[in-house]
């Protein structure tokens, strides 16, 4: 593509994104609060745009050694280095070629990512959870050439390389001082980009970037553990950063609280590019058991979770509060709070608002079901509490709650210019799988023409989810269309609904449901495996209880559950789990493997 040409492209992709944020500006639609969104062609001319506008705000918070301050990087010196990153792997030969990043989220993961995808080439990110005969094998798929890697996986990849049936030519290490036979340096990489500038090397800022071909391969980890290559385009994700914050505010003044894995799209597009589009800043967490200690030192306003993460600190006070006998007191003063805070009030203890930092303003739950008494629980101590649905391969964003008046027990809205339908409802439930379609939906699986088709058919992309929208389209998710239990007598009975459920018994940590047959073979037993609280039963049977009292409690919570459910809903069987579950890389339960079925 010559000079003129690529002019013409992007002065094609400018109209574009000038009429669509046009079309936002001027929608009818009551739930479109915030309307100064600005255009964005591609993630490239997101980032140098915000550059141009908050250069001196600050954009990341990090720490350069475990235990360390924060230290604060600006908007205009975070592009220096992408710029000295990006002009350095051009150098390397690497222009257009897939590149991956693995490692702990990290300011230096973030410049990676910008480096790959503002004009070098095509980002793969990896999940630094998978075993190294995994990484190989999507190294090998992705056609990788070239691996940015945390020092965790330096050894990793080295032997990858050193093998030699792969592509894979270089090895980056974040960590490493210097160059040598093994691996590059990241540190080294920016010195060099930054002479290679000096002398007038603009082959990175210059780069030709296509809005809609594929720029990012991201590896699904599923249940089936069958991994599925989604390749989006900068389109799908721009698309979703100007459609969503006009749903909820996100201003310059924000922190984003960064914790969980950012090779996700859902903590990538949301909590990494979306602040940065914003003008907000983003602080990176030391670990998952580090949260509480970070939250109280960069104090941040927002933090995109999940339900894990979320219900752990709400028990925490909770718990807190019973031990220290002020658990009814709290319980009143939130009721008053309820009214007050309407007028802009809040009568929450410092010392509840303290766990989340102190200026915690929105909390937005993803990835999973949440129970919406949680999110309604800690909208009570003043913070907003939201629920939002995407995936993968919608780059991910499908529904969002707004921050005014949301359903808590919906999954979101729709962010304007996406569209969401039911296919085939059902007549008496209008329960039906839940297609989406819009500009964010992905481009295909890469190199899997047939999965595409399975789940791309007319423009809709038939997420495998089960639900149903109200009447101010909202959506609810009722479970996975894989998982549904069909009972002998033909009625559908869905497993996350049960454990759900399940999950409200305080004696209960996690639960996996199934189908089963009777013995006879004429019924389907709903069958439960409960991996319990230790702490909760503990406390209510005391040090020394058998198996059969935790059974026998755990029956009386059941019985109770049962009475509410239709018949053929009712859990018939029940074990106790002594080990943890066979998990995903996400943390989700293995549903299809049988040892999870078992004791």
């Amino acid at each position: 593509m010559d000079h003129k040409e690529y002019e013409a492209l992007k002065a094609k992709e400018w109209e574009y994104a000038v009429s669509r944020v046009e079309g936002i500006k001027n929608s009818k639609d009551p739930l479109i609060r915030y309307r100064d969104i600005r255009p964005i062609i591609d993630i490239k001319h997101m980032f140098e745009t915000s550059v141009a506008l908050y250069g001196d705000n600050v954009a990341f918070y990090t720490k350069d050694e475990h235990g360390g301050e924060y230290r604060t990087v600006t908007y205009k010196e975070a592009k220096a280095d992408v710029d000295a990153l990006g002009t350095s792997l051009i150098a390397l030969g690497l222009k257009g070629k897939p590149i991956a990043i693995i490692g702990d989220n990290s300011y230096r993961w973030a410049i990676s990512y910008l480096a790959v995808t503002c004009g070098t080439g095509i980002v793969v990110p990896l999940d630094k959870e998978l075993p190294a005969g995994e990484l190989a094998q999507l190294v090998a798929d992705g056609e990788v050439e070239c691996v940015i890697c945390s020092k965790k996986f330096e050894q990793v990849f080295a032997d990858i390389k050193g093998k030699g049936n792969t592509r894979l030519a270089y090895v980056v290490s974040m960590e490493a001082s210097d160059h040598d036979e093994t691996f590059l340096s990241y540190s080294k990489l920016i010195e060099s980009g930054k002479e290679l500038l000096a002398e007038g090397n603009r082959e990175f800022l210059d780069a030709v970037i296509e809005r809609d071909v594929m720029n990012i391969l991201l590896f699904t980890s599923g249940t089936t553990g069958v991994s599925k290559g989604v390749m989006l385009s900068h389109g799908n994700i721009v698309e979703d950063l100007m459609a969503s914050p006009t749903l909820l505010k996100v201003s310059p003044e924000d922190i984003f609280f960064s914790v969980l894995p950012i090779h996700h799209t859902y903590e990538c597009t949301c909590g990494f590019l979306m602040p940065l589009y914003r003008g907000a800043s983003i602080a990176y967490c030391e670990g998952l058991k580090y949260i509480l200690k970070n939250l109280s030192e960069v104090r941040p306003t927002m933090f995109l979770t999940v339900p894990l993460i979320m219900e752990s600190i709400y028990k925490r006070i909770w718990s807190q509060a019973r031990k220290s006998g002020a658990e009814k007191k709290l319980r009143m003063l939130l009721k008053i709070n309820r009214v007050t805070r309407k007028i802009g009030i809040n009568l929450v203890p410092k010392k509840i608002t303290d766990v989340f930092g102190g200026r915690m303003r929105i909390m937005i739950c993803g990835g999973a079901a949440i129970d919406p008494a949680i999110l309604d629980g800690i909208q009570d101590f003043g913070i907003m509490a939201l629920q939002g649905y995407g995936l993968t391969e919608c780059a991910p964003i499908c529904a969002l709650n707004p921050d005014v008046n949301p359903k808590s027990n919906s999954a979101g809205y729709i962010p304007p210019g996406f569209d969401l339908k039911i296919d085939n409802p059902d007549p008496e439930t209008g329960i039906g799988e839940i297609c989406a379609k819009g500009p964010n939906i992905m481009l295909g699986y890469f190199k899997n023409e047939e999965a595409t088709k399975e789940v791309l058919k007319d423009g809709w992309f038939h997420t495998g989810d089960l639900g149903y929208m109200d009447e101010d389209n909202f959506v609810y998710i009722t479970g996975r269309k894989k998982n549904v239990i069909i009972t002998k007598n033909g009625k559908n009975v869905f497993p996350e609904e049960i454990e759900y459920y399940l999950g409200k018994v305080p004696y209960v940590s996690e639960s996996l449901v199934w189908g089963k047959d009777s013995e006879d073979g004429k019924d389907t037993l709903i069958s439960a495996n409960i991996k319990v609280d230790e702490e909760a039963i503990t406390e209510a049977l005391g040090e020394n209880h058998t198996d059969e009292q935790v059974l026998d409690l755990l029956w009386k919570e059941v019985d109770k559950i049962n009475e509410e459910l239709p018949f053929f809903k009712r859990i018939k069987k029940m074990s106790i789990r002594k080990r943890d579950f066979e998990k995903t890389t996400g943390k989700k339960i293995k549903r299809f493997v049988d040892d999870n079925k078992e004791q």
